[in-house]
């Protein structure tokens, strides 16, 4: 078997962490190769190695037998490597056709610009590919899945021959992430070798041939993936067997907790997003919102939450009346909020843990004295517990910068302040995005045991079978209305996907 990408013995260590513990990768010529581990794992590093964007403390690394030297992603793009980023390096406001030849501008005489050649190069690229972008269009024009088409387009017009694909669906719908394993196939039938770091078990058996597992920066293993099951690769991802469907005690529901009468919220731009919809929380249930991305989920959240101001209706927290209430009053009278951007709404990166766990109540006691000065060992000896207790893998305990964590373990801490409040009401978005099957297992145990404390707890999620999993009632929403709300057992994912489309089904209680 030839081998597209070596890499042996790679050691990486930051400060008070190993992420990669001498570890061995081998890639075959032309297939998908898939780099599967918990969050924290190792998995960017590694390839932020073979990509030139970290330098291995030791090592060896091979492309296509040959023994290179990969000191900055410059070099890396001349071996023909490529790596389409989890978060996106777009400039918003250039077109498409602008962002892929970035660094490398095609010329005329006299140094001017030739962007017409670029553009029917993007666009030959785009069709040959199935990539479907208009290379005229303005990146902040265009959706998220278009967004990293254009990503994959900046690698295919530096001719790379191996592509890495970094945490590739973690912002995707589920419709993108089907259009894009159609694109990681056409990619591997033109002979490209992709490398697909991922933590989801369903696209490794859809798409990959092979999978290295990392766990806690050391290498467990490769197998074929059409071996193993999807519940063998988690065990060999988390070191145990990991539950896929979460066991839960039926509700014992309240009283009202959370009020959403007759709510209409616009956007940014004043189009109205929420119109006219009402809901209800009891304590003691998940209340779940199932529904296309872009169907007003994001505004609704912000106006419940006081990040968007309400164009009509009330809300009502406990009956009392908050519709314009300030963000702190809403958090002090019992409101929780995990949100959907954790690195936009849930945290400051460049705060520590323990400054992040008190973000919403830094001014009360015990942190604030009555001099308002903060008390820093309280602080950071309650985030350590908070670490302990939720599992935070911070290689500098509480005073690790939330930014140099891995995505898990931000939202991890994000769940881990927003619990700690004790809300009466949680607003939960998008809670397991991007997370690996352990710190899913784990976030989703947290959500049942917080709803059996008594929490009222409205839970938005894009994931079909995360709703049917944690939610006693189902609220389905269309073009910002919801088309019906029905007990978990009363309907069926088909039905509620046909919902998600539009249309209603008579016997629920909208």
């Amino acid at each position: 078997m030839e081998h597209a990408i070596e890499m042996i013995g790679i050691t990486k260590t930051f400060p008070g962490v190993v992420a990669n513990d001498k570890v061995t990768l081998r890639v075959a010529d032309g297939e998908v190769h898939a780099l599967l581990g918990e969050n924290g794992a190792g998995k960017s590093t590694l390839m932020s190695i073979l990509f030139g964007a970290y330098n291995a403390d030791s090592g060896t690394i091979r492309i296509h037998g040959k023994e290179v030297d990969i000191k900055d992603p410059n070099v890396a793009t001349e071996l023909g490597i490529g790596m389409v980023h989890q978060h996106f390096k777009l400039v918003h406001n250039y077109t498409v056709t602008e962002n892929i030849v970035l660094g490398m501008e095609p010329t005329r005489r006299l140094g001017l610009l030739d962007i017409g050649r670029a553009e029917k190069r993007v666009a030959k690229l785009s069709e040959t590919y199935g990539l479907k972008v208009d290379a005229k269009a303005l990146v902040e024009d265009i959706t998220v899945g278009a967004q990293q088409r254009v990503e994959i387009l900046k690698t295919l017009y530096r001719n790379a021959n191996i592509i890495i694909f970094d945490e590739p669906t973690a912002v995707l719908t589920p419709q993108e992430i089907e259009e894009l394993i159609q694109i990681i196939r056409r990619l591997k039938e033109e002979g490209k070798t992709i490398v697909l770091i991922t933590h989801k078990l369903k696209e490794i058996k859809a798409v990959a041939d092979r999978c290295t597992v990392l766990r806690r920066g050391a290498c467990i293993g490769t197998v074929d993936v059409a071996d193993v099951s999807e519940q063998q690769l988690a065990e060999m991802m988390v070191g145990r067997a990991v539950e896929f469907e979460i066991e839960k005690k039926p509700a014992r529901i309240g009283e009202v907790v959370l009020s959403i009468k007759n709510l209409s919220v616009a956007d940014q731009a004043g189009h109205l997003k929420v119109r006219d919809l009402s809901v209800e929380v009891h304590k003691g249930e998940i209340v779940g919102i199932a529904g296309v991305d872009g169907n007003g989920q994001t505004e609704l959240l912000y106006g419940l939450a006081g990040l968007s101001p309400v164009a009509s209706g009330t809300i009502l927290l406990d009956g009392q009346d908050i519709t314009k209430a300030t963000i702190r009053k809403r958090i002090e009278l019992g409101l929780g909020h995990i949100p959907e951007d954790r690195q936009k709404h849930g945290m400051v990166s460049d705060f520590s843990v323990a400054e992040n766990c008190i973000l919403k109540n830094y001014y009360q006691k015990p942190y604030s004295n009555r001099y308002g000065l903060l008390d820093q060992k309280r602080m950071e000896a309650d985030a350590s517990q908070l670490i302990v207790q939720f599992d935070i893998r911070a290689g500098q305990g509480s005073k690790t910068k939330a930014g140099s964590l891995s995505g898990g373990n931000q939202q991890k801490t994000i769940v881990a302040r927003e619990i700690n409040l004790s809300p009466h009401v949680l607003l939960i978005a998008q809670p397991t995005r991007g997370l690996d099957v352990g710190a899913i297992e784990y976030i989703r145990h947290r959500i049942i045991a917080e709803r059996d404390k008594g929490r009222g707890i409205l839970l938005i999620s894009f994931e079909l079978d995360e709703i049917m999993n944690l939610c006693d009632r189902i609220a389905t929403i269309s073009k910002g209305s919801i088309v019906g709300i029905f007990a978990q057992h009363e309907v069926s994912e088909r039905e509620i996907g046909m919902m998600m489309a539009g249309s209603r089904r008579e016997g629920g209680e909208a």
